[in-house]
């Protein structure tokens, strides 16, 4: 039995009643932790909350900052997209947090973590590997697995017994559930669980629709250094800032929206809804840039871990050896990366205007049609020629 437990406390209906259930199933002290990863106004009772319910320890923590640096924006030194689509938004915050939050059990001596995860869902398999990766020994407690609960229903009744406060737009079954931070919102379940089905406009909380948007494009130019984005329209941010200027940005145009059905690494297939406006704008930028920086061979072999990397990312593996091995493969093509691209965002859309960089490997006088520049044409019939062997041997009609 666990003597002191940390949950990772978001404030709603779920993480109050495994709060309340915890004390009530251990009788023993639980101190709540939440993580400020840009999630917005959804913060500010989160204190007032756990004190109602008898917490005595509670630890709200701004790691916006942390969580850019240190976690978006290596991964998108990859470039990386699961499954060619999916930016990571909710996979990348889970090792932040669950690192934190094991600190926090040893701050105050704590000898078990409990989080809200669903036991059908990727994020429970994120948060546990987080945990063990920074205390093997921990003790993790995952409710949706071991309580009674089988429904939102019982989760209501549990509340009302135990007086917990209960939104009235929580009374009934919700429509859709949210996970946000401050690179992605996302959206899954109940309404949106039928793939055919358009998803509501009222689902979308960061994006305006096309339709909505403006109708006058606005340009951008982003500057990089060491591959990371450092300023926009020649003034400089911190990297929490810099993506929250691009979300606001993006998000005005009706830039970031996707609609997927993914495969979860638990086996099933879920369809999300994902909103990543800032991101969208960042991903796009690199490329361009890493067009004009990058040797081919540089470029080509960066595409090839990608989809690796961001598996191993989604699957929860991000303290794992060959995460930290690819990182700094990444990372060492990366010196290069620096110089402006001008951008376009209009309707939905990123529009590459221009790239440059002193340290560009785009020469002119090679691919120019009125320069002759150090590459003798002659030269590709003796390659072509030596390509062709096989193709000709292979030929048996």
């Amino acid at each position: 039995m666990p003597k002191k437990i940390v949950l990772a406390y978001s404030g709603g209906l779920d993480t109050s009643v495994i709060l309340k259930w915890l004390q009530n199933k251990y009788e023993c002290q639980v101190v709540t932790f939440t993580a400020d990863i840009g999630q917005g106004d959804e913060l500010s009772p989160i204190e007032a909350k756990a004190k109602n319910l008898g917490v005595e320890e509670i630890f709200i923590e701004d790691l916006q900052e942390e969580f850019v640096t240190d976690y978006v924006f290596p991964m998108f030194r990859a470039n990386t997209l699961y499954e060619g689509t999916y930016l990571l938004g909710t996979a990348i915050a889970r090792p932040l947090i669950a690192k934190r939050q094991i600190e926090i059990a040893k701050i105050v001596g704590a000898d078990a973590v409990a989080h809200g995860a669903t036991g059908k869902g990727n994020d429970q398999v994120r948060f546990e590997l987080g945990y063990y990766a920074n205390n093997p020994k921990i003790e993790v407690i995952s409710p949706w697995r071991d309580w009674e609960f089988q429904s939102r229903k019982d989760l209501i009744e549990y509340a009302e017994k135990n007086q917990i406060t209960i939104p009235k737009d929580k009374m009934g079954e919700p429509p859709f559930s949210t996970d946000a931070n401050l690179l992605h919102t996302s959206s899954e379940g109940k309404l949106l669980e039928d793939p055919w089905i358009e998803p509501p406009e009222y689902v979308f909380s960061r994006t305006c629709s096309i339709e909505d948007s403006p109708d006058k494009a606005e340009e951008l130019i982003i500057e990089f250094k060491n591959g990371d984005p450092v300023s926009i329209n020649n003034n400089n941010f911190k990297p929490h800032e810099l993506l929250a200027k691009l979300n606001s940005i993006a998000g005005k145009h009706g830039v970031g929206r996707v609609d997927l059905v993914e495969n979860r690494f638990v086996g099933m297939k879920s369809r999300g809804i994902y909103e990543t406006p800032g991101g969208t704008i960042l991903i796009n930028a690199r490329k361009a840039i890493e067009s004009i920086t990058l040797d081919k061979g540089e470029a080509h072999l960066k595409d090839e871990i990608m989809p690796k990397y961001a598996e191993t990312i989604y699957n929860g593996f991000w303290f794992s050896s060959e995460r930290i091995a690819m990182q700094r493969l990444i990372d060492s093509t990366q010196k290069n990366v620096n110089g402006e691209v001008k951008i376009k965002v209009f309707k939905g859309n990123v529009i590459i205007l221009g790239r440059k960089s002193n340290n560009s490997l785009y020469d002119n006088s090679l691919v120019s049609f009125d320069e002759v520049g150090d590459y003798n044409q002659k030269d590709a019939e003796g390659f072509i020629k030596v390509n062709s062997v096989r193709l000709k041997k292979n030929n048996r009609q």
